[in-house]
């Protein structure tokens, strides 16, 4: 088989024809995450439970990364000026596959961050319009949006939110919209908290009152089944480097086809005004940046063959509920009321559990590091220390019972 421009299709993208998700392979052994581990290049000295912030690449995917590298620094003009379009298209394909919409309403960005740059930075928002979010989202998109309210005169909410249960979430989040609301911004899954947000339900009220919604979902790719068409999200942004597992470098953002006409380019480059138009200005404006090492981004097929083949619906389970039982043991341990009433709903593979209010945060994450070995974030949120626990396919209860033992003695 052979790209439109002529070049035959190296293996990994040769074996993603358009069905091969239909087609799940399943491995023969006892425990889904059985021998992972040595599938990962993490530092086997250090017990490793901070997925969530940058994710790590297994063996093969990381494999297939360098090998494109490689292609690419081979013939540079070959790669960038005659294959990249059709390499693109074809690794876009997977992609959109893989998140439930079609090839024409996602891009590639570098991560969730950039994609929703480009959102944010589009929207044609003034005095007197207001944006809702919630006080449980990621530092760097509090931060965009406070940028663009100063310098356009609209106004940034965040919203606190009641996690009793979803129906409570949805009721006192819609309180804070206002006739002034233009835009809803979201986490799908939070980064601070961890939590995993009913956001189809405030889509589906917010697209009555025709507000925009820009959902972040950053933690989401291979921690959640996505479907994003029938989500119904006007804008959203994603990683693939965390959950997927695939390189550092490859995200996504998805437009909604009617809503497509509002984005503009983050980057004007030769895709603005291009004279070989794919048919998709959403694409043409945003796909080519100039030279960039587009390798991680053609590695997302093999990331997503690489947890198919390792039935990652078992392992994302068992993982769930690995978390699930360490949370119910830290906060024993503490003696602490949790954010949640309980797991079911609220969490997938990534949890928060209260550490005491006195607790220096600073210098417990240096203990469990230097002294234990252990890497876990500690996060001070509005003044709640709580400590944030990532599981993914490489880890075992031995890690969680290494964490457990640390606590006793840091905290007790």
């Amino acid at each position: 088989m052979f790209c439109t421009d002529g070049h035959e299709l190296p293996p990994c993208l040769l074996s993603h024809a358009p069905d091969f998700l239909l087609n799940q392979t399943v491995i023969s052994y006892n425990h889904p995450m059985y021998n992972l581990k040595k599938y990962f290049l993490l530092d086997p000295s250090v017990t490793f439970l901070n997925h969530g912030s940058f994710g790590a690449t297994p063996k093969p995917v990381f494999n297939e990364y360098q090998r494109w590298q490689r292609e690419l620094e081979n013939q540079p003009v070959e790669f960038l000026g005659r294959r990249h379009n059709a390499l693109m298209h074809i690794s876009r394909e997977v992609l959109a596959k893989y998140l439930g919409t079609s090839t024409e309403n996602v891009i590639y960005a570098q991560n969730v961050t950039i994609a929703l740059n480009i959102v944010a930075r589009s929207l044609d928002l003034g005095t007197g319009d207001e944006v809702l979010s919630t006080d449980h989202e990621y530092g760097a998109m509090d931060r965009t949006w406070r940028f663009l309210s100063k310098e356009r005169g609209f106004a940034y909410i965040s919203q606190p939110v009641d996690l009793t249960s979803q129906d409570d979430f949805v009721e006192s989040f819609w309180r804070g919209v206002t006739p002034q609301t233009r835009v809803i911004f979201l986490s799908h899954i939070t980064s601070p908290t961890a939590t995993i947000f009913p956001v189809g339900k405030i889509i589906q009220r917010a697209r009555t009152k025709n507000i925009i919604t820009v959902i972040d979902g950053a933690h989401v790719a291979g921690q959640l089944p996505l479907h994003l068409d029938s989500l119904g999200a006007d804008f959203y942004g994603g990683n693939l480097h965390k959950w997927l597992c695939a390189p550092k470098g490859a995200g996504f953002l998805y437009a909604r086809p009617e809503m497509q006409y509002l984005l503009k380019p983050l980057v004007v480059s030769w895709g603005y005004e291009s004279e070989t138009p794919s048919g998709s200005t959403f694409i043409d404006h945003n796909e080519w940046w100039g030279t960039r090492d587009v390798a991680a981004f053609l590695t997302v097929p093999m990331a997503i063959q690489f947890q198919q083949e390792h039935d990652w619906v078992k392992v994302r389970s068992a993982c769930h509920q690995l978390v699930v039982d360490t949370w119910q043991r830290i906060n024993a341990l503490t003696g602490l009321t949790p954010l949640h009433p309980s797991a079911d709903g609220w969490f997938a593979q990534m949890i928060v559990s209260p550490l005491p209010v006195d607790t220096d945060i600073v210098e417990m994450k240096k203990k469990l590091y230097d002294e234990y070995r252990i890497e876990i974030p500690l996060i001070d949120w509005h003044g709640n220390k709580l400590i944030r626990l990532s599981v993914q396919g490489y880890n075992s209860k031995h890690d969680m019972d290494r964490l457990l033992d640390a606590l006793r003695v840091l905290i007790l």
